[in-house]
C-alpha cells in the first residue's frame, strides 16, 4: 500500500491509461483541509441523540462524506422512524447550529504547505465536500488565499447524491474538464474513498481520524499515509511518481 510506484502503475494497468497527465488535485475538506472531524462527530452524536436516535462519535466518522440529509435518512430508517424532508432539515439546522457553537476550527496541519507545492508544480486544486456547512466554506478563502474558486468547488449543494456515490467526484471531472487520468483525489473517510474509487481516480487516503487503516484500504485506496504533514513531506516524490511511471502494456485511452 505505501509504495507509490507500485500503487501508480497498479492503477494505470487496471485503468487500461498509458500514463497520468496530471492537471488537478481534488480535495476532501473535513479531516482533508480542515481538523473539523471531531467538533462534526459531536455535534451529529448529541444532535441525534437528543432526537432519539443512537449514534456514536466514531459512527459520525463512518458517515462522513455524506450529505446531512443522507445521514438523517439512514438513522431514522435503521430505527423505523420516517422522517418528512422538513423533519431532516430541521434536524440539519440544529446540527449545523451545535458544529457553529464548538471550539474554531483549524486547517489541519500540514494543509497550507501542501496546498502550496500542488500549486507550485501548475495543478489546480478542486474542493469536493458532503459538507454544506457555510462557515468552513466561507473560511476557505481566508485561510487558503488564492487557492480554490467557486466554479471548481463541490459540495452538498452541487450534487442530489452525495459520497459514497461518485457524482461528487463525476460532477468534479465535469467541472475541470478532466478525464479521470489528469486528477487525483486526497480523501479521510472511507465513503470519500469508495466514492473517488467510483469515479475511476487515484486516490490517496490520509487517516486523520481515529479509524483502523484497514477501513480505508478496504473501501478502495490505491495509496495510504497517516497525516498531511506526511503527505506535505512526501509530495514531491509523489508528483514525480505519478508523472513519469507509464503502463508499457497497453495504449492510452481515449
Amino acid at each position: 500500500m505505501n509504495n507509490i510506484n507500485i500503487a501508480t502503475q497498479k492503477y494505470l494497468k487496471e485503468k487500461g491509461y498509458h500514463q497520468f497527465s496530471l492537471k488537478a488535485v481534488l480535495f476532501d475538506m473535513d479531516g482533508v483541509l480542515y481538523d473539523s472531524m471531531p467538533n462534526h462527530a459531536v455535534s451529529w452524536m448529541n444532535v441525534m441523540q437528543s432526537h432519539g436516535f443512537k449514534m456514536t462519535e466514531e459512527e459520525a466518522y463512518m458517515h462522513e462524506g455524506r450529505t446531512g440529509d443522507d445521514t438523517i435518512n439512514i438513522l431514522s430508517k435503521r430505527e423505523g422512524k420516517n422522517l418528512k424532508p422538513e423533519e431532516r432539515r430541521m434536524i440539519y439546522q440544529e446540527k449545523t447550529n451545535a458544529f457553529n457553537s464548538c471550539p474554531v476550527v483549524l486547517p489541519m496541519k500540514g494543509s497550507a504547505e501542501l496546498l502550496q507545492k500542488v500549486t507550485g508544480c501548475g495543478l489546480f486544486a478542486m474542493l469536493v465536500t458532503g459538507s454544506g456547512q457555510p462557515s468552513l466554506l466561507d473560511q476557505l478563502n481566508n485561510d487558503f488565499p488564492n487557492v480554490f474558486i467557486r466554479e471548481r468547488m463541490v459540495t452538498s449543494f452541487d450534487v442530489k447524491k452525495g459520497k459514497p456515490h461518485p457524482e461528487p467526484y463525476l460532477t468534479a471531472l465535469e467541472k475541470g474538464r478532466l478525464k479521470p487520468n489528469e486528477a487525483i483525489v486526497i480523501e479521510n473517510a472511507p465513503l470519500g474513498v469508495t466514492a473517488a474509487q467510483a469515479a475511476g481516480l487515484f486516490t490517496i487516503a490520509v487517516n486523520t481520524g481515529p479509524l483502523p487503516d484497514s477501513i480505508l484500504a478496504d473501501a478502495g485506496a490505491n495509496f495510504l499515509l497517516p497525516s498531511i504533514e506526511t503527505l506535505r513531506d512526501e509530495w514531491d516524490h509523489i508528483f514525480d511518481c505519478i508523472n513519469t511511471i507509464k503502463n508499457t502494456n497497453t495504449t492510452q485511452r481515449r
